[in-house]
């Protein structure tokens, strides 16, 4: 080697992360090969008995105080079992999150986005199936829905996060002459606890990996009706290279696991998204113990929504009823950003309503296995009893009336029909609250009466998540986003209140919805980092005296 071997050079050099694109979705159509493989996964998942252990400090923990999970689509069909945590699990879990810390906070930031730029490419490759499959069955989602959910949307939050995460670290403040300005990104001093809902896989994916990837140690506590596509999601994150104790994965209930955790003085963080209730609770809790923590936690929140439609006399027909079925039922409005009232002109409801109700008509329910169906079942007992008990209070209402769907059965499977509720008191209860299923409510207003409307949409819910305007004539639309400014943390024109897409409609609301700090951004990821600024003088004064002091 002329002389050099044993010889190494030092090459140094900017890291970057390059702009991602958006994962393509599949489409699934009759002859593709994704079609294929993920039938042949199904069909594999269906006939296998998964065991679901912790994973604490990178070990396989198995209680014995087991639950079954199932499909909600067939209640009875059992995919695997699932192991608890106890009290002496949950300490565990934080100390392994805690003992992991000091050294993955100091893993160079390009090593620890590695370790999710390639569980993005598992997933897009090798796993993409095994997770959609997972989540089709787990959480009852057709294909559609799971192929942009536990695909496409996490691995954008992967690559995406990947990228403002080096963009963070990038930005460093000006230096003058004889000093050197530096800002050091610290990780949150302590550990993450994370609190992932059921009805998104990505979500579940992005609470604890958010927080991992800008140095911190987690406590990942997902839904119990979504353990299924959590143990797979964990396998991908070990496999990538995820090293023992960054995320810690344990299952049981979240009152028990949660009142245990929000207790521990090394508390640094929350990153949750579930009901508006148990935020609340955890906030309460928090702020109650606040004497107690080494530092003041991050609450990091995405909760509930009512979210809404604002139809103009100048609308398009087909745009409204589209925008109306999709975001009101695609998967069985279990969406925090689902379409759950409507305000719509008298003049344009005729019409409308001919056009909504062809496409009720055509769609089919049934199990997620069966491609054709559009509706599949709601997630579990709980959720079938509280939706069920909006269709029989409107049932039974003076001043409203089911115009479509109100038919339930859980003799196989949790399925509530896609039910619309007419109705011309704004303040109905199927107006105002959440009910995160597939029931719509719809008000009538006279033409003339639309700027009245935009204060009615403003001032009936507490929630402040998604809405949309359906308008051609641009003065409407532009009143209707003046008037809705506070409103809605996702607002949408011409376009169904749901399906934001990472890196191009960053997410979260306001008000009863949340803090609004937008997953999907560098606005999430700064959350994670505690900045420590650092100030070197290169020509330090070796005097205390200032030169006004000198005598004339």
């Amino acid at each position: 080697m002329n002389g050099r071997k044993g010889r190494h050079r030092l090459i140094s050099g900017r890291f970057t992360v390059d702009k991602p694109q958006n994962e393509p979705i599949l489409s699934y159509a009759p002859g593709t090969s994704e079609r294929k493989s993920l039938k042949d996964e199904l069909a594999r998942q269906l006939a296998d008995h998964l065991e679901m252990p912790l994973i604490i400090g990178g070990r396989e923990i198995r209680t014995g105080d087991t639950r079954i999970a199932t499909c909600p689509h067939e209640h009875s069909h059992v995919l695997g079992e699932y192991h608890t945590a106890g009290e002496k699990e949950i300490d565990r879990a934080i100390e392994a999150a805690l003992q992991t810390r000091k050294k993955w906070a100091s893993t160079p930031w390009y090593d620890r986005v590695a370790v999710f730029m390639k569980a993005s490419n598992l997933l897009a490759g090798t796993y993409r199936q095994v997770l959609n499959a997972a989540t089709m069955l787990g959480q009852s989602k057709n294909v559609f829905q799971a192929e942009i959910d536990s695909a496409c949307e996490l691995i954008d939050f992967m690559r995406f996060n990947a990228r403002f995460a080096a963009e963070i670290y990038e930005e460093q403040p000006h230096s003058d002459i004889g000093e050197w300005n530096r800002m050091d990104y610290r990780a949150l001093e302590g550990f993450v606890f994370a609190v992932s809902p059921f009805n998104f896989t990505a979500i579940a994916g992005n609470l604890p990996s958010a927080p991992a990837m800008l140095g911190n140690t987690v406590v990942w506590k997902p839904a119990s009706s979504a353990v299924y596509s959590a143990a797979y999601l964990m396998r991908i994150f070990e496999e990538a290279g995820l090293p023992p104790g960054v995320i810690n994965l344990v299952y049981g209930s979240g009152r028990t696991i949660g009142k245990q955790v929000l207790a521990h003085p090394d508390l640094a963080g929350v990153h949750f998204t579930g009901s508006t209730g148990v935020f609340q609770d955890m906030w309460k809790t928090v702020g109650a113990n606040v004497e107690d923590y080494r530092t003041y936690p991050r609450l990091v929140g995405e909760t509930g929504g009512k979210d809404f439609v604002l139809v103009h006399p100048s609308a398009d027909t087909d745009v409204i009823a589209t925008a109306l079925s999709r975001g009101a039922f695609e998967y069985q409005g279990q969406k925090c950003s689902a379409a759950s009232r409507a305000y719509v002109p008298r003049s344009r409801w005729p019409e409308l309503w001919e056009t909504v109700s062809a496409q009720l008509d055509s769609m089919k329910m049934g199990p997620p296995t069966d491609f054709t169906n559009f509706v599949n079942a709601v997630i579990d007992r709980g959720a079938f009893d509280n939706i069920t008990e909006y269709i029989e209070f409107a049932r039974t209402a003076d001043d409203a009336e089911i115009i479509a769907g109100g038919g339930y059965d859980d003799s196989r499977g949790y399925f509530i029909e896609p039910t619309v509720i007419l109705t011309e008191n704004p303040n109905f209860k199927t107006m105002v609250e959440e009910i995160f299923g597939p029931v719509l409510t719809i008000m009538l207003y006279d033409d003339d009466d639309f700027e009245a409307m935009i204060e009615v949409v403003d001032s009936t819910s507490p929630y402040a998540l998604t809405g949309s305007v359906m308008a051609r004539d641009r003065d409407a639309i532009d009143v209707a986003q003046k008037g809705l400014r506070d409103a809605a943390g996702n607002f949408y024109i011409n376009n169904q209140p749901t399906g934001a897409v990472v890196g191009r409609q960053p997410f979260g609301g306001g008000r009863a919805s949340g803090t609004n700090d937008k997953a999907g951004s560098r606005w999430n990821l700064m959350r994670w980092v505690s900045p420590r600024t650092i100030k070197e003088n290169m020509v330090p004064p070796t005097d205390y005296r200032y030169p006004f002091m000198d005598e004339e």
